[in-house]
């Protein structure tokens, strides 16, 4: 029904492989191309964060050749430690962790900061995925199921929101709805606890002079260019400047310490000034084709009876695809600033480390499922 036979000799999705190796190519070139000058001024090495972000990879790699080893039932029988390491880590960033640009979301390993709420976005996919596998059938009748959530994930979002963190916030919220709508609950639940969620970052919004700013700079960044409104407007030239074709590999100006976090959450605009809008058209069809690609590897997982497995995949695909998105449209101004990295892309070892896991989980949902096939097969 998904494969020809020859595809069935495949163990893994060689396309999604092969669509995200692009993609980190890809970053490791911006990444490079975009910190060069900001390397040299803060370092004096060129490359200091590229071979930062490399190491990440490699990390991550190593990291995912352990994961992808693991039976997918192990993670499902450890889902609600996994979610309470979580937990445990966004306390202990609260009080060891390390401050940066206003926000405390980082623990020290000596080799890198790590970013917590990372992990606690596939944390809370592991966590959901077995939750909705267990509780299938009572999620689609019953909103005593689904409100049950209101206490571990009200206990993540308060942690988060001390940070703060409104960005893996409002990623996490996306992802657990979109979890609880595959799985089948009924759409009026959500008024019940998506609503709460997004009143209460109004409110925290509303009430906060220096939030407030950042949630309005963005719909008039022109109005105060070289203030409030400098990023955002710089951002936009550094786009503008891209045209159809780009101006070509590493000839960006604005990555000459004219764009702050050109290498972290604004390196979309960096890539879009070298590649232009073609190379923009490029990179948001790859992100497609990685949804699309974990979807299958979801709905194969869904075919066979596999509904741990399924939701994993359709969790990971989600994430990394709204990340892309949210990113892109801060770049663009049509977004206040999340603080998010372009997944795969932007400079952030926690990010691409915890991603790469995420997807060695998604290749082992692929690898159980073909196995399976082939063994119905023979």
């Amino acid at each position: 029904m998904f494969s020809t036979n020859k595809q069935h000799n495949w163990l893994i999705d060689f396309w999604l492989l092969g669509a995200v190796l692009v993609l980190i190519v890809i970053g490791l070139t911006m990444v490079a191309s975009s910190s060069i000058a900001i390397s040299e001024k803060n370092f004096a090495d060129p490359l200091y964060y590229f071979s930062r972000q490399a190491i990440s990879i490699s990390i991550g790699f190593t990291v995912a050749l352990i994961v992808f080893r693991i039976p997918i039932f192990y993670w499902e029988e450890y889902r609600i430690q996994i979610f309470i390491l979580g937990i445990l880590l966004l306390i202990a960033v609260l009080i060891f962790g390390r401050e940066i640009n206003g926000s405390q979301r980082w623990l020290s390993l000596g080799v890198m900061n790590f970013q917590v709420s990372e992990f606690i976005k596939l944390a809370v996919i592991i966590f959901m995925a077995g939750y909705l596998t267990r509780h299938a059938h009572a999620v689609k009748e019953s909103f005593e199921a689904v409100i049950r959530l209101a206490i571990p994930f009200g206990i993540m979002t308060f942690l988060l929101l001390l940070e703060p963190d409104f960005g893996s916030t409002f990623v996490i919220a996306i992802i657990i709805s979109g979890l609880l709508l595959i799985a089948g609950a009924a759409w009026r639940f959500f008024v019940f606890t998506v609503l709460p969620i997004a009143s209460l970052l109004v409110i925290m919004v509303i009430t906060s002079e220096y939030r407030m700013a950042r949630v309005t700079n963005f719909l008039d960044p022109w109005a105060d260019p070289f203030g409030n409104g400098y990023q955002l407007t710089q951002a936009l030239i550094a786009s503008g400047r891209g045209e159809i074709f780009g101006v070509g590999i590493g000839e960006s100006v604005q990555k000459l310490l004219y764009l702050p976090d050109a290498h972290t959450d604004f390196l979309f605009s960096i890539y879009a000034e070298e590649f232009g809008l073609l190379g923009v058209i490029f990179l948001v069809s790859l992100y497609l084709f990685i949804l699309y690609r974990c979807f299958i590897i979801g709905r194969r997982a869904f075919y066979r009876a596999e509904f741990f497995g399924g939701l994993l995949a359709y969790g990971v695909g989600i994430w990394i695809v709204l990340q892309a998105i949210i990113n892109m449209g801060v770049n663009l101004g049509l977004f206040p600033t999340k603080g998010l990295t372009l997944p795969l892309m932007s400079y952030g070892g926690s990010s691409a480390l915890m991603i790469i896991v995420a997807l060695a989980l998604v290749f082992r949902v692929d690898y159980e499922t073909r196995k399976k096939e082939l063994e119905e097969l023979a």
